[in-house]
Protein backbone atom coordinates (compact mmCIF):
# COMPACT_ATOMS: atom_id res chain seq x y z
CA UNK A 1 0.00 0.00 0.00
CA UNK A 2 1.62 3.45 -0.90
CA UNK A 3 1.98 6.01 1.73
CA UNK A 4 -0.37 8.32 2.48
CA UNK A 5 1.82 11.34 1.52
CA UNK A 6 2.74 9.06 -1.82
CA UNK A 7 -0.95 9.24 -2.73
CA UNK A 8 -1.43 13.17 -2.56
CA UNK A 9 2.02 14.31 -4.26
CA UNK A 10 0.29 11.87 -7.45
CA UNK A 11 -2.86 13.18 -6.79
CA UNK A 12 -1.52 16.62 -7.12
CA UNK A 13 0.55 15.51 -10.09
CA UNK A 14 -2.49 14.47 -12.18
CA UNK A 15 -4.64 17.82 -10.81
CA UNK A 16 -1.92 19.98 -11.80
CA UNK A 17 -1.06 18.84 -15.48
CA UNK A 18 -4.56 18.35 -16.20
CA UNK A 19 -5.29 21.60 -15.16
CA UNK A 20 -2.46 22.86 -17.85
CA UNK A 21 -3.91 21.12 -20.47
CA UNK A 22 -7.37 22.17 -19.77
CA UNK A 23 -5.95 25.94 -20.14
CA UNK A 24 -4.16 25.44 -23.08
CA UNK A 25 -7.48 23.79 -24.51
CA UNK A 26 -9.60 26.84 -23.50
CA UNK A 27 -7.19 29.65 -25.32
CA UNK A 28 -6.94 27.22 -28.33
CA UNK A 29 -10.53 27.11 -28.68
CA UNK A 30 -11.02 30.87 -27.22
CA UNK A 31 -8.21 31.81 -30.13
CA UNK A 32 -7.52 29.34 -32.69
CA UNK A 33 -10.98 26.74 -32.43
CA UNK A 34 -9.88 26.04 -36.43
CA UNK A 35 -6.71 24.48 -34.57
CA UNK A 36 -8.24 21.81 -32.60
CA UNK A 37 -8.23 18.02 -34.47
CA UNK A 38 -7.60 14.96 -33.58
CA UNK A 39 -3.67 15.98 -33.18
CA UNK A 40 -4.23 18.96 -30.93
CA UNK A 41 -5.51 16.25 -28.47
CA UNK A 42 -2.82 13.83 -28.93
CA UNK A 43 -0.10 17.22 -28.52
CA UNK A 44 -2.08 17.79 -24.91
CA UNK A 45 -2.17 14.03 -23.88
CA UNK A 46 1.88 14.06 -25.18
CA UNK A 47 2.49 17.45 -22.69
CA UNK A 48 0.36 15.91 -19.95
CA UNK A 49 3.22 12.83 -19.56
CA UNK A 50 5.44 14.57 -20.41
CA UNK A 51 5.04 17.06 -17.71
CA UNK A 52 4.11 14.14 -15.24
CA UNK A 53 7.47 12.61 -16.38
CA UNK A 54 10.12 14.88 -16.26
CA UNK A 55 8.81 16.73 -12.81
CA UNK A 56 8.86 13.35 -11.28
CA UNK A 57 11.89 12.70 -12.12
CA UNK A 58 12.95 16.45 -10.69
CA UNK A 59 11.35 15.40 -7.59
CA UNK A 60 13.54 12.49 -7.03
CA UNK A 61 16.46 14.08 -7.95
CA UNK A 62 15.58 17.28 -5.17
CA UNK A 63 14.58 14.54 -2.56
CA UNK A 64 18.05 12.13 -3.67
CA UNK A 65 20.61 15.42 -2.69
CA UNK A 66 18.49 16.66 -0.19
CA UNK A 67 17.37 19.83 -1.22
CA UNK A 68 15.51 20.06 1.47
CA UNK A 69 17.52 20.27 4.33
CA UNK A 70 19.48 23.21 2.38
CA UNK A 71 19.11 26.62 3.89
CA UNK A 72 17.28 28.55 1.19
CA UNK A 73 20.54 30.99 0.03
CA UNK A 74 21.86 27.87 -1.33
CA UNK A 75 18.71 26.11 -2.89
CA UNK A 76 17.81 29.16 -4.69
CA UNK A 77 20.54 28.53 -7.30
CA UNK A 78 20.26 24.95 -7.72
CA UNK A 79 16.15 25.59 -8.42
CA UNK A 80 17.08 27.94 -11.15
CA UNK A 81 19.09 25.72 -12.46
CA UNK A 82 17.12 22.69 -12.09
CA UNK A 83 14.29 24.40 -13.84
CA UNK A 84 16.15 24.75 -16.66
CA UNK A 85 17.03 21.87 -17.13
CA UNK A 86 13.66 20.40 -16.49
CA UNK A 87 12.23 22.84 -19.22
CA UNK A 88 15.04 21.57 -21.87
CA UNK A 89 14.34 17.79 -21.41
CA UNK A 90 10.74 18.14 -21.23
CA UNK A 91 10.69 19.85 -24.07
CA UNK A 92 12.81 17.91 -26.01
CA UNK A 93 10.86 14.75 -24.87
CA UNK A 94 7.65 16.17 -25.86
CA UNK A 95 9.25 17.32 -29.02
CA UNK A 96 10.49 14.03 -30.00
CA UNK A 97 7.23 12.46 -29.13
CA UNK A 98 5.12 14.81 -31.66
CA UNK A 99 7.65 13.97 -34.10
CA UNK A 100 7.97 10.31 -33.47
CA UNK A 101 3.96 10.12 -33.91
CA UNK A 102 3.84 12.73 -36.84
CA UNK A 103 1.39 15.10 -34.98
CA UNK A 104 2.63 18.24 -35.76
CA UNK A 105 0.55 21.50 -36.28
CA UNK A 106 0.59 22.75 -39.25
CA UNK A 107 2.06 25.90 -39.94
CA UNK A 108 2.66 28.64 -42.99
CA UNK A 109 6.21 28.54 -42.98
CA UNK A 110 9.13 26.47 -41.65
CA UNK A 111 10.88 27.10 -38.74
CA UNK A 112 13.81 26.33 -37.60
CA UNK A 113 14.69 23.56 -34.74
CA UNK A 114 16.44 26.05 -32.38
CA UNK A 115 13.83 28.39 -32.37
CA UNK A 116 11.34 26.17 -31.71
CA UNK A 117 13.17 24.57 -29.02
CA UNK A 118 13.51 27.91 -27.15
CA UNK A 119 9.81 28.52 -27.55
CA UNK A 120 8.55 25.31 -26.42
CA UNK A 121 11.09 25.03 -23.20
CA UNK A 122 10.10 28.59 -22.46
CA UNK A 123 6.33 27.79 -22.32
CA UNK A 124 6.56 24.96 -20.48
CA UNK A 125 9.11 26.80 -18.12
CA UNK A 126 6.33 28.82 -17.21
CA UNK A 127 4.48 25.85 -15.72
CA UNK A 128 7.65 23.80 -14.11
CA UNK A 129 8.29 27.00 -12.48
CA UNK A 130 5.42 27.18 -10.46
CA UNK A 131 5.48 23.42 -9.76
CA UNK A 132 8.84 23.48 -8.11
CA UNK A 133 8.02 26.60 -5.97
CA UNK A 134 4.67 24.80 -4.58
CA UNK A 135 6.63 22.03 -4.23
CA UNK A 136 9.46 23.29 -2.31
CA UNK A 137 7.58 26.05 -0.16
CA UNK A 138 4.98 23.09 0.94
CA UNK A 139 8.02 20.85 1.82
CA UNK A 140 9.38 24.28 3.58
CA UNK A 141 6.47 24.52 5.47
CA UNK A 142 5.85 21.21 6.61
CA UNK A 143 9.88 20.49 7.84
CA UNK A 144 9.20 23.81 8.97
CA UNK A 145 6.21 22.60 11.54
CA UNK A 146 7.70 19.79 12.08
CA UNK A 147 10.64 21.38 13.69
CA UNK A 148 8.76 23.11 15.29
CA UNK A 149 6.79 20.36 17.09
CA UNK A 150 10.04 18.58 17.74
CA UNK A 151 11.50 21.57 19.33
CA UNK A 152 8.73 21.79 21.83
CA UNK A 153 8.74 18.11 22.69
CA UNK A 154 12.33 18.06 23.42
CA UNK A 155 12.05 20.94 25.78
CA UNK A 156 8.91 19.20 27.53
CA UNK A 157 11.24 15.88 27.92
CA UNK A 158 14.51 18.31 29.25
CA UNK A 159 11.72 19.84 31.33
CA UNK A 160 10.36 16.73 32.74
CA UNK A 161 14.10 15.12 33.18
CA UNK A 162 15.28 18.67 35.11
CA UNK A 163 12.21 18.29 37.78
CA UNK A 164 13.00 14.41 38.21
CA UNK A 165 16.82 15.42 38.83
CA UNK A 166 16.21 18.39 41.08
CA UNK A 167 13.47 16.22 42.94
CA UNK A 168 15.67 13.59 43.20
CA UNK A 169 18.70 15.71 44.77
CA UNK A 170 15.51 17.09 47.27
CA UNK A 171 14.54 14.15 48.86
CA UNK A 172 18.20 12.18 50.20
CA UNK A 173 19.24 15.98 51.36
CA UNK A 174 15.50 15.99 53.17
CA UNK A 175 15.94 12.23 54.42
CA UNK A 176 19.33 12.24 55.97
CA UNK A 177 18.43 15.11 57.40
CA UNK A 178 15.30 13.77 59.03
CA UNK A 179 17.25 10.49 60.34
CA UNK A 180 19.89 12.87 62.34
CA UNK A 181 16.53 13.69 64.18
CA UNK A 182 15.35 10.61 64.99
CA UNK A 183 18.71 9.09 66.16
CA UNK A 184 19.11 11.58 68.69
CA UNK A 185 16.19 10.63 69.77
CA UNK A 186 16.63 6.68 70.13
CA UNK A 187 18.63 6.41 73.52
CA UNK A 188 17.39 9.84 74.79
CA UNK A 189 13.83 8.93 74.37
CA UNK A 190 12.45 5.56 72.92
CA UNK A 191 9.07 6.28 72.64
CA UNK A 192 9.02 9.49 70.81
CA UNK A 193 11.82 8.33 68.29
CA UNK A 194 9.17 5.64 67.49
CA UNK A 195 6.50 8.50 67.15
CA UNK A 196 9.04 10.24 64.86
CA UNK A 197 10.19 7.18 62.90
CA UNK A 198 6.10 6.96 61.99
CA UNK A 199 6.34 11.06 61.10
CA UNK A 200 9.26 10.35 58.88
CA UNK A 201 7.71 7.28 57.49
CA UNK A 202 4.62 9.63 56.48
CA UNK A 203 6.77 11.87 54.87
CA UNK A 204 8.41 9.44 52.70
CA UNK A 205 5.00 8.23 51.74
CA UNK A 206 4.09 11.86 50.67
CA UNK A 207 7.42 12.59 48.73
CA UNK A 208 7.22 9.38 46.98
CA UNK A 209 3.63 10.30 45.90
CA UNK A 210 4.97 13.60 44.38
CA UNK A 211 7.38 12.50 42.51
CA UNK A 212 4.03 11.68 40.22
CA UNK A 213 2.79 14.84 39.71
CA UNK A 214 4.54 18.27 39.32
CA UNK A 215 2.07 20.03 41.60
CA UNK A 216 0.40 19.06 44.68
CA UNK A 217 -2.47 21.15 47.30
CA UNK A 218 -0.54 23.43 49.40
CA UNK A 219 -2.37 21.61 52.11
CA UNK A 220 -1.33 18.18 51.24
CA UNK A 221 2.78 20.38 51.18
CA UNK A 222 2.30 22.01 54.55
CA UNK A 223 1.52 18.16 56.43
CA UNK A 224 4.83 17.09 54.94
CA UNK A 225 5.95 20.76 56.76
CA UNK A 226 4.47 19.87 59.89
CA UNK A 227 5.78 16.47 60.50
CA UNK A 228 9.27 17.70 59.51
CA UNK A 229 9.26 20.70 61.96
CA UNK A 230 7.64 18.14 64.46
CA UNK A 231 11.15 16.32 63.67
CA UNK A 232 13.08 19.58 63.82
CA UNK A 233 11.67 20.44 67.46
CA UNK A 234 13.39 17.08 68.94
CA UNK A 235 16.36 18.34 68.25
CA UNK A 236 16.56 22.33 68.67
CA UNK A 237 13.48 21.87 71.70
CA UNK A 238 12.75 25.18 72.88
CA UNK A 239 15.07 26.95 70.24
CA UNK A 240 12.61 26.42 67.70
CA UNK A 241 9.46 28.04 67.93
CA UNK A 242 6.73 27.84 65.23
CA UNK A 243 4.05 30.16 63.64
CA UNK A 244 0.93 29.69 60.75
CA UNK A 245 -0.44 32.31 59.42
CA UNK A 246 -2.33 30.72 56.80
CA UNK A 247 -5.47 31.55 54.99
CA UNK A 248 -7.46 28.56 54.55
CA UNK A 249 -8.23 29.71 50.95
CA UNK A 250 -4.98 29.03 49.60
CA UNK A 251 -4.84 25.21 50.92
CA UNK A 252 -6.14 23.94 47.41
CA UNK A 253 -3.62 26.23 45.68
CA UNK A 254 -1.13 24.02 43.81
CA UNK A 255 2.68 23.90 44.63
CA UNK A 256 5.52 22.36 43.83
CA UNK A 257 5.98 18.98 45.69
CA UNK A 258 8.74 19.77 48.03
CA UNK A 259 9.71 23.22 47.71
CA UNK A 260 7.87 24.76 50.72
CA UNK A 261 9.82 21.86 52.97
CA UNK A 262 12.98 22.82 51.49
CA UNK A 263 12.53 26.45 51.90
CA UNK A 264 11.63 25.52 55.47
CA UNK A 265 14.44 22.96 56.20
CA UNK A 266 16.98 26.39 54.47
CA UNK A 267 15.17 28.34 57.11
CA UNK A 268 16.40 26.25 60.01
CA UNK A 269 19.85 24.28 58.92
CA UNK A 270 21.10 28.47 57.66
CA UNK A 271 18.87 30.32 60.35
CA UNK A 272 17.84 29.02 63.39
CA UNK A 273 20.79 26.55 63.53
CA UNK A 274 23.38 29.41 63.82
CA UNK A 275 21.31 31.15 66.44
CA UNK A 276 22.40 30.61 69.96
CA UNK A 277 19.12 31.38 71.29
CA UNK A 278 17.26 29.84 68.28
CA UNK A 279 14.38 31.63 67.22
CA UNK A 280 11.24 31.47 64.84
CA UNK A 281 9.80 29.88 61.43
CA UNK A 282 6.81 31.42 60.42
CA UNK A 283 4.56 30.09 57.56
CA UNK A 284 2.73 32.93 55.63
CA UNK A 285 -0.07 31.86 53.13
CA UNK A 286 -1.93 34.48 51.48
CA UNK A 287 -3.38 36.31 48.34
CA UNK A 288 -1.87 39.49 46.93
CA UNK A 289 -3.39 40.87 43.44
CA UNK A 290 -3.37 37.58 40.81
CA UNK A 291 -1.08 35.78 42.93
CA UNK A 292 -0.63 33.04 45.79
CA UNK A 293 2.04 34.51 48.48
CA UNK A 294 3.82 31.76 49.88
CA UNK A 295 6.26 33.03 52.52
CA UNK A 296 9.05 31.17 54.97
CA UNK A 297 9.93 33.73 57.58
CA UNK A 298 12.85 32.99 59.72
CA UNK A 299 15.48 34.61 62.51
CA UNK A 300 18.77 35.35 61.16
CA UNK A 301 20.58 36.80 58.51
CA UNK A 302 21.60 37.16 55.00
CA UNK A 303 25.08 36.08 55.00
CA UNK A 304 26.16 33.01 53.41
CA UNK A 305 25.60 31.14 49.98
CA UNK A 306 22.96 29.40 51.32
CA UNK A 307 20.94 32.31 51.82
CA UNK A 308 22.20 34.56 49.01
CA UNK A 309 21.11 31.63 46.56
CA UNK A 310 24.19 29.85 45.52
CA UNK A 311 22.65 26.87 48.14
CA UNK A 312 21.05 23.60 46.45
CA UNK A 313 17.61 24.59 48.11
CA UNK A 314 17.36 28.70 47.00
CA UNK A 315 18.63 27.79 43.32
CA UNK A 316 16.41 24.59 43.17
CA UNK A 317 13.41 26.25 44.23
CA UNK A 318 14.10 29.49 41.98
CA UNK A 319 14.22 26.76 38.80
CA UNK A 320 11.59 25.05 39.64
CA UNK A 321 8.99 27.62 39.39
CA UNK A 322 10.67 28.85 36.08
CA UNK A 323 10.15 25.54 34.70
CA UNK A 324 6.56 24.87 36.09
CA UNK A 325 5.30 28.38 36.06
CA UNK A 326 8.05 30.48 33.57
CA UNK A 327 8.16 34.39 34.05
CA UNK A 328 4.51 34.38 35.68
CA UNK A 329 6.57 33.21 39.10
CA UNK A 330 8.83 34.62 41.61
CA UNK A 331 11.36 34.24 44.02
CA UNK A 332 13.01 36.46 46.32
CA UNK A 333 14.80 36.67 49.90
CA UNK A 334 16.09 39.49 51.42
CA UNK A 335 16.34 40.36 55.32
CA UNK A 336 14.19 42.95 57.42
CA UNK A 337 13.65 44.29 60.48
CA UNK A 338 17.53 43.58 61.06
CA UNK A 339 17.07 40.12 62.49
CA UNK A 340 14.08 38.24 60.03
CA UNK A 341 14.96 36.60 56.60
CA UNK A 342 11.75 36.69 54.57
CA UNK A 343 11.77 33.51 51.63
CA UNK A 344 8.87 34.80 49.36
CA UNK A 345 7.70 32.52 46.53
CA UNK A 346 4.93 34.11 44.26
CA UNK A 347 2.26 31.88 41.74
CA UNK A 348 0.01 33.16 39.88
CA UNK A 349 -3.38 32.05 41.03
CA UNK A 350 -4.82 28.86 39.61
CA UNK A 351 -8.35 29.61 38.06
CA UNK A 352 -9.43 26.08 38.70
CA UNK A 353 -9.00 25.79 42.09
Amino acid sequence: MLPRGYKYYWLCQVLGWTFVTLSMLFFAYTFSPSKIDSRFFVRLFLIFSAGIFSTHILRAYIRKSEWLLLPVEKVIPRMVIAIIVTSLACSLLYMGLVSFLNVQSEVPRKIEFSTKLLASTLDIGLFIIPWTLIYYIYHYVAKSRKQEVDTLKLEALVKELELKTIKAHINPHFIFNALNSIRALIDENPERARTAITELSNILRSSMQSEKSETVPLEKELNIVRDYLALEHIRFEDRLQVEYDVDEDTLDQPVPPMMLQTLVENAIKHGIGKQMRGGVVRIISDFKEDYHELMVQNTGHLNGGAFNGDGFGISSTRNRLQLLFGNKADFSIRESNGNLVEACVKIPVSISA
